[in-house]
């Protein structure tokens, strides 16, 4: 008989079903029967009756019919959740020796939101709500993963498995840490507690029932209560879920550095971690509550909570719902934990790092997308590209300088991208440009070095074990150590936030030089008829917000330490701090650019019919494809968006890095407008002696 399990605010009532043809209305109504069953006041619902609810699916977020039958609208693994609820219902569908598995929430009329309902994010990002099962594969091995591809595990591209060298390291060392358990022996976090309590030693008992006649289920039941006790107790953190992607990107890390055969992992753990990870099962993880040493206790510990089949987890299929429901709805088991491997879950740097990977991806990718911008805004407002002589970078070789200044070259170099506006004003006589435009080398070139510096690190802490004690196969022996400790990536991330916040300070100068008519030759505000038209006055003060913000979130949470865990941990990092910060600062600065490109563009409007270099005008052809000019006054927050998505995919740099690696490739000569400060190095005539022209 099909029977299905339904959760009513913090209850699971089983449900048996006759018929399927019953419909979403008598499932609902045989639930409430149930559950105001033994509920003294009926849990404050007067009539079943009279109770309103409504159903939708998780993945179309189509609602469901009262009146649609079972068979008709649920189908194996199908799932659906309610939309705009305050309480809600979970149901699970068990039909014979197979187990299908139906999310279905509903909400009761006049109920508050359940503390444990995760709602689903009005803004689910185009990841989520595009994911579609990868077939392609990552193998990972604890020694190779980059940056580049932790973010597109985090983006659904790949599912993992593990390399051949991997699973016999893994191995190796799981069977040192059960001969430790077997000759009880005191090793931290195996056969002691956690902490403060590291001096305390766990009895025998607790650990090895091994002795004991037919104990193969007590071995099971009371191997694991210290590693359960340890991954329950430090789920202690607060705030809003990381995203699917950043969840992802965390277990996908964490896999990682288990891989590397010194934490103590057995094989099965780790197998059933990348089968979670393949079904996108993703624990609820909350964002706050990491102090960075000994690790990220806090978020890993979730993470595995989820994974022991506790707690909530969420899937493309189900949304949010109770973990062990998720797992069971893509044929998995909650993991059972053996010896010392609920610290080798929960002991590391991985969502310090992971976080830091995808904001030093993006930091990277906006650098990169801000010369462009910048080289845009300088075409507009006719500046010269005498400060990018390669003559003048030679003499100061810092790398990310030179190679700023040649990306200015190939993008607004006339003999080879003829530019309409730059021979509009070449004889002019202005000497020099303001530093917004002149300097660009110098401080985009330093967020471009220190970017490089920061994913170095990054890059290193992701293929870094990071547990405590590591496990040495090899020499046979267990060491404590302290590469749990977050201060490479907390420090790095405060780096990187400071250096790419640059970017956006100096373009929000460059947009006050578009916007301000005193500063430019274009009409104020970059709009006509104005008084009648704002134009660009009120984003100009977005990006003038974003940047001052930065300011703030760029103070070094690095700096700060406070001691833990009564004196024992008594200096730490700060580092989950300043990732998240680090994303913020990213995430404004690409925001911040995206004002300045639209600015640009809607600058060329008013310098028609004149056109710009070739790689310049394919960047405003990209932009004017999602937004149009401004003629008068419009709602402008989705245009800022638009160009956000631009920066964020890489559109923009996708339509100007073949003109640049042309330029780059081909050793095209350098060309040197001629300037007003221009002079011959032959000695000048005498203005005494007046040279006679026959």
């Amino acid at each position: 008989m099909p029977r299905f399990t339904v959760h009513i605010r913090d209850e699971w009532l089983a449900v048996p079903c006759r018929d399927t043809k019953n419909t979403i209305q008598w499932l609902g109504y045989e639930a409430l029967k149930r559950y105001i069953k033994n509920k003294p006041d009926n849990g404050g619902i007067k009539a079943v009756k009279d109770t309103r609810f409504v159903v939708r699916r998780c993945q179309s977020l189509g609602l469901l019919d009262a009146d649609d039958t079972i068979e008709d609208v649920l189908e194996d693994n199908d799932f659906v959740e309610l939309g705009n609820v305050k309480r809600i219902f979970t149901l699970t569908y068990d039909l014979f020796l197979f187990m299908h598995i139906l999310f279905i929430s509903a909400a009761i009329e006049g109920d508050s939101m359940s503390p444990e309902f995760i709602p689903c994010e009005p803004g689910v990002s185009p990841l989520t709500a595009a994911y579609r099962e990868p077939t392609e594969y990552i193998s990972l091995d604890g020694n190779s993963l980059s940056s580049t591809d932790l973010v597109n595990l985090g983006r659904g591209l790949y599912k993992i498995k593990l390399t051949a060298e991997a699973e016999i390291k893994v191995v190796q060392s799981r069977e040192l840490l059960d001969t430790i358990v077997k000759e009880n022996k005191v090793v931290y976090g195996i056969t002691t507690g956690f902490g403060k309590f590291a001096r305390t030693v766990i009895p025998v008992s607790k650990l090895d029932w091994s002795h004991v006649p037919n104990s193969n289920l007590m071995v099971l039941l009371l191997n694991r209560e210290l590693q359960e006790n340890l991954v329950r107790s430090h789920s202690a953190g607060v705030g809003n879920p990381l995203s699917p992607e950043r969840t992802r990107m965390l277990l996908a890390l964490r896999i990682n550095v288990l891989a590397k055969g010194h934490s103590g992992i057995s094989l099965e753990t780790l197998q059933a971690m990348i089968q979670a990870f393949n079904a996108s099962c993703l624990s609820f993880v909350p964002e706050k509550g990491t102090v960075g040493a000994s690790g990220d206790l806090a978020p890993l510990s979730h993470l595995a909570l989820g994974l022991m089949g506790e707690g909530k987890m969420w899937s493309p299929k189900s949304g949010w719902a109770d973990a062990k429901y998720v797992l069971e709805a893509h044929g998995l088991r909650p993991i059972s934990l053996k010896p010392k491997e609920g610290l080798a879950l929960i002991n590391g740097t991985q969502m310090i790092t992971s976080l830091g990977a995808e904001a030093v991806e993006r930091a990277q990718a906006i650098a990169r997308q801000a010369d462009i911008v910048a080289a845009l805004t300088l075409e507009v407002l006719k500046g010269t590209t005498k400060a990018f002589d390669s003559d003048i970078h030679l003499l100061r070789p810092h790398p990310g300088q030179i190679e700023v200044a040649q990306r200015f070259r190939s993008l607004l170099d006339s003999d080879h991208h003829p530019s309409q506006i730059a021979e509009s004003h070449r004889f002019c006589d202005r000497v020099q440009d303001a530093y917004t435009m002149r300097c660009c080398p110098q401080v985009h070139g330093i967020a471009n070095d220190t970017i490089n510096f920061v994913q170095n690190i990054i890059n290193t802490e992701i293929n870094s074990a990071t547990d405590n004690p590591m496990v040495f196969a090899e020499r046979g022996e267990t060491i404590s150590g302290g590469n749990f400790h977050g201060e490479y990536p907390a420090k790095a991330l405060d780096f990187l936030s400071i250096a790419v916040h640059e970017l956006a300070s100096i373009s929000e100068r460059r947009v006050e030089r578009l916007c301000n008519p005193s500063l430019s030759e274009l009409p104020a505000f970059l709009v006509n008829e104005g008084g009648l038209n704002s134009g660009f006055m009120i984003a100009h003060c977005t990006a003038a917000a974003l940047v001052s913000e930065n300011k703030v979130l760029c103070h070094p949470s690095s700096v700060d330490s406070l001691s833990t865990s009564a004196a024992t941990e008594d200096h730490v990092s700060m580092g989950g701090w300043a990732a998240r910060k680090a994303l913020r600062v990213v995430e404004h600065v690409e925001q911040v650019l995206a004002i300045e490109l639209l600015a640009a563009c809607q600058g060329i409007e008013f310098l028609r019919p004149l056109r710009t270099t070739t790689p310049l005008e394919k960047v405003y052809e990209l932009v004017r494809s999602v937004v149009k000019p401004w003629i008068k006054d419009r709602f402008m927050s989705p245009d800022i968006e638009a160009a956000h998505r631009l920066l964020i995919e890489q559109k923009v740099w996708d339509v100007a890095k073949p003109y640049i690696d042309k330029y780059q490739m081909e050793y095209i000569p350098e060309s040197r407008p001629i300037s007003p400060t221009a002079f011959s190095l032959e000695s000048p005539a005498s203005p005494r002696k007046r040279v006679r022209v026959e």
